[in-house]
């Protein structure tokens, strides 16, 4: 949840997707500005924090990276239990990492916070020419299920700050 105190709020984060994804090269590309090429998975989660000025406000992010291997998939609602926001990412290459995030959506809208906000990250937006899902496919599916959506690139940077702003 989120907790507000004297224009501060401190809000809880998460990030679901399927393995390969790029949520850990989102975040670290958020937090600290960087990008890996070669990123190792993540066990279970990871946590950062990263604080953000927003017109009157300071937002303090509290950010749980999660693994996307399944066998990890039963630890989610751990994460994800409380959370003020999450962003669900697939990778724009990969048909199949579109698909279990839409059932990430089913999920949090199932079992998680009612008045989470969540957004969609199209990812790895650098790799145009290997692209499988349209922009306009999941635009389409996000207005449809109450999401914002936003294609992102890790590794060039394009529109990571913007989705952690929007949300």
């Amino acid at each position: 949840m989120a907790s507000v105190g004297n224009n501060n709020l401190n809000a809880k984060l998460v990030l679901l997707g399927d393995m390969g994804a790029g949520k850990s090269s989102l975040v670290l590309r958020f937090v600290k500005g960087q990008f890996m090429e070669f990123q190792e998975s993540t066990i279970g989660a990871a946590f950062f924090s990263q604080t953000l000025a927003v017109n009157e406000t300071t937002v303090k992010f509290e950010i749980w990276d999660t693994a996307g291997q399944e066998r990890y998939h039963s630890l989610a609602p751990m994460y994800y239990r409380g959370a003020a926001a999450a962003i669900i990412v697939y990778d724009i290459t990969n048909m199949d990492s579109f698909a279990r995030a839409k059932k990430w959506v089913q999920e949090l809208q199932r079992q998680g916070n009612p008045s989470m906000v969540m957004a969609l990250a199209g990812n790895k937006a650098d790799l145009e020419e290997k692209r499988k899902v349209t922009p306009e496919e999941a635009k389409s599916y996000a207005e449809e299920n109450g999401l914002f959506f936003m294609e992102t690139s890790a590794k060039t940077a394009i529109n990571v700050n913007d989705i952690f702003y929007e949300i």
